[in-house]
């Protein structure tokens, strides 16, 4: 029993330094390297210097309106898995009872099982909080797209343009990110569900996340797709 505690411990350990540490270096990274992040930055950049010079706007609230949904999505999603977790947790012995069938699983006592269960609930709360705050920015980048100065106002100079269009393509990013790391966070949560069978496979499913989202973060075709165009050529 003190050895299953000891690699559940470090099975533990290794998973946070893996969503911790991937989260560190991918923020850090991005400043410096090519990644759909900063790629999609520089797109909604433009998307927002290109809606100023178009009269009607109702593609670009369109757009908005769909962003704001996918993360409406995954916010209901969220609640509907907490809403199970919290319904597993009393039926935690039958669920022993399960998983003490499952080939090469480890036995836990019910305090280790409600512990994993509390992980994983916290997993998806952090995903919860991020989803919702990714649809309230991208609801205020729909007023910045209804205050937005008209193609034809005199009374704007091109330097008030350019502020406001950065200034919206920002709350556009960090409405981005924040859907990001909600996404982030259920590729994390496979992980746990991993810990529930072995506390082996918690850290080789914990190092596999990091590995495949760094793949399609910084050296996936859709990245090489993205920066293929001529807008890339001089940035």
């Amino acid at each position: 029993m003190m050895q299953s505690f000891i690699w559940d411990y470090i099975a533990f350990v290794i998973f946070v330094m893996s969503w911790k540490g991937y989260g560190f270096y991918a923020a850090r990274a991005a400043k410096t390297k090519p990644c759909i992040s900063n790629t999609l930055d520089l797109y909604r950049e433009d998307w927002m210097r290109r809606l100023l010079k178009r009269e009607n706007r109702i593609s670009d609230t369109s757009v908005i309106g769909n962003l704001e949904r996918n993360g409406a999505f995954f916010a209901s999603s969220s609640l509907l898995i907490m809403a199970g977790i919290l319904t597993a947790l009393g039926y935690t012995d039958r669920a022993i009872e399960l998983f003490n069938d499952v080939p090469f699983a480890v036995h836990n006592d019910r305090m280790m099982w409600e512990i994993k269960f509390g992980l994983l609930l916290v997993v998806f709360v952090y995903a919860f909080f991020k989803f919702t705050w990714a649809m309230r920015q991208y609801n205020f980048c729909a007023v910045l797209i209804g205050s937005a100065p008209l193609v034809d106002e005199p009374k704007v100079s091109p330097a008030a343009r350019e502020a406001f269009a950065c200034s919206a393509a920002r709350v556009a990013n960090l409405a981005g990110d924040a859907f990001n790391l909600g996404l982030r966070s259920y590729y994390f949560a496979l992980a746990v569900l991993a810990w529930f069978v072995h506390p082996i496979l918690f850290i080789i499913v914990s190092i596999a996340v990091v590995m495949i989202l760094y793949h399609r973060e910084f050296s996936s075709r859709a990245l090489k797709g993205l920066r293929s165009g001529k807008v890339f050529e001089d940035r």
